[in-house]
């Protein structure tokens, strides 16, 4: 995979930095239409027509591709007949055929290939895209689409080029480095998939300019000290003399202050907390 730096023909093309696509197979966007549903927007509208989420609206058209996260076909190979883009996500997927004709689609993790095969359950092993128990993965191995609770699929580790290392196994816990730095347990009968996630430099693109973030369906967002005092904490005063203490629209501050409660049953399961 690859960047493109795009010749500055247009004021929008001088700074893009568009990703080439190279791992992809297929030339149109057509993905298997038994695994898409529609998408339907609401910008940002709860059943009312309350806008309960800002800086929402707009957008090109989407299909959802239904991804398997849970990758619960054990003992059944897989092979993998195309990589494809998903709007809704920044990494890439691949659709892959079981062995008795289903077809569904997987995160693509990097070194994916077209014709490869892939394997879940106890029979798989440690090579690129195949699912195992967080209690059959050798110690050290990278890792991504890692369950929190056995059977309800991957939650960690979905993103672009994002990946999870297997530390260590203390009785019925795996020890995970997740990508944030934190230090966390997570049951050895839960699953994870072995390789990092694809499109690893989808950090570096640039979108060149405002009118491409419309397109993915956000709205300008404007800064808490150009608003009034009514509107936000932030706001108000003379010239550009408004600001104080960095905190939200609601009063939250910012820049540091922690929001995760000190009472969360999940807070004995974390062994060293992220870096800031």
């Amino acid at each position: 995979m690859g960047l493109r730096k795009l010749k500055p023909t247009t004021p929008g093309q001088r700074h893009k930095v568009a990703n080439d696509f190279a791992p992809l197979t297929t030339t149109a966007n057509k993905p298997e239409k038994s695994l898409v549903i529609g998408r339907k927007k609401n910008g940002g509208r709860n059943n009312t027509g309350k806008m309960t989420m800002r800086n929402i609206g707009g957008g090109h058209k989407q299909k959802i591709r239904i991804v398997d996260f849970k990758r619960n076909k054990h003992g059944i190979p897989a092979t993998v007949k195309t990589l494809e883009y998903d709007p809704g996500r920044t990494a890439f997927i691949a659709l892959i055929v079981y062995a008795d004709g289903e077809k569904r689609y997987m995160l693509a993790p990097e070194g994916l290939e077209v014709g490869q095969k892939v394997l879940s359950g106890k029979d798989a092993t440690p090579e690129v895209g195949n699912t195992m128990f967080l209690s059959d993965i050798p110690l050290g191995t990278i890792i991504h689409n890692i369950e929190m609770q056995p059977g309800k699929g991957g939650a960690i580790a979905r993103s672009a080029g994002a990946y999870a290392q297997l530390n260590a196994r203390d009785g019925k816990y795996a020890i995970i480095k997740l990508p944030s730095g934190e230090v966390r347990m997570i049951l050895i009968t839960c699953t994870a998939t072995i390789g990092s996630v694809s499109n690893q430099e989808h950090s570096l693109t640039r979108s060149g300019k405002a009118g491409r973030t419309r397109w993915q369906g956000r709205r300008p967002r404007v800064r808490g000290v150009a608003m009034n005092p009514v509107d936000h904490p932030m706001g108000g005063g003379e010239g550009k003399s408004s600001g104080g203490h960095p905190r939200s629209r609601t009063g939250l501050p910012a820049k540091g202050f922690k929001t995760r409660s000190k009472t969360k049953a999940s807070n004995r399961f974390i062994i060293d907390r992220r870096k800031k």
